[in-house]
């Protein structure tokens, strides 16, 4: 079991020893593209990011991690169209992320599952790989910056299908509240990210984040 720690006020409630799993466990890699872009004006998976669409951009960043099986969650009538990624439609309109994440979660083949964004250009192989190195196969790992989770670059075992349908059935559609209870369940651990790992979640919502040479 991970060792718990006593909670400070605003801080994560539990904090775990990172380990080096040394076998390799299958899992299903899938990237959240099914967001309505609102705030950015079009469509952010189909923006060029340095002269190559950004949903296709993550695709490569996923297929070096040589993923078992490789999900794109988002509308059949995407950018990927004809490129051979398996497209999943959420079966829950309108939940946000947690409704694309519940429906991967459900559907992949794999039992455990790395979730990439579409919208965090900078994210590399290398800190994914490092992810499923240091996670136990029964169990996801959730980066942590500035005291709050990071769920759209995690692993999640499938035992957290049903988490995410409870809270969806509730009403509730907030990730953090999803991370929390899969803490509180001993799904997740949780991995503070290093000062030099914070651009790599830079995101991409507005055009103003696009500036600084995207």
């Amino acid at each position: 079991m991970p060792r718990k720690k006593r909670a400070s006020p605003g801080r994560p409630r539990w904090v775990y020893t990172a380990r080096m799993i040394p076998s390799r466990v299958p899992f299903t890699a899938a990237l959240l593209a099914g967001g309505k872009s609102t705030r950015m004006g079009q469509d952010k998976a189909a923006l060029p990011i340095g002269g190559v669409p950004l949903w296709a951009r993550q695709i490569a960043t996923l297929r070096a991690l040589a993923p078992d099986e490789l999900l794109i969650s988002g509308p059949a009538s995407g950018p990927w169209v004809g490129t051979g990624v398996q497209t999943i439609a959420d079966a829950y309109p309108d939940a946000g992320p947690l409704g694309g994440l519940a429906t991967v979660l459900a559907r992949m083949k794999c039992e455990r599952l790395l979730v990439l964004a579409v919208d965090l250009p900078a994210m590399t192989p290398e800190y994914l790989r490092g992810l499923l190195a240091r996670c136990a196969p029964d169990h996801g790992r959730v980066p942590v910056l500035d005291d709050r989770f990071e769920p759209l670059v995690a692993i999640y075992p499938r035992a957290m299908a049903a988490v995410a349908a409870q809270q969806l059935a509730a009403g509730e559609r907030s990730l953090q509240s999803f991370v929390r209870a899969g803490i509180e369940a001993g799904w997740l651990e949780v991995c503070p990210a290093e000062q030099a790992e914070r651009a790599l979640f830079h995101n991409v919502n507005t055009p103003a984040d696009l500036a600084g040479g995207w």
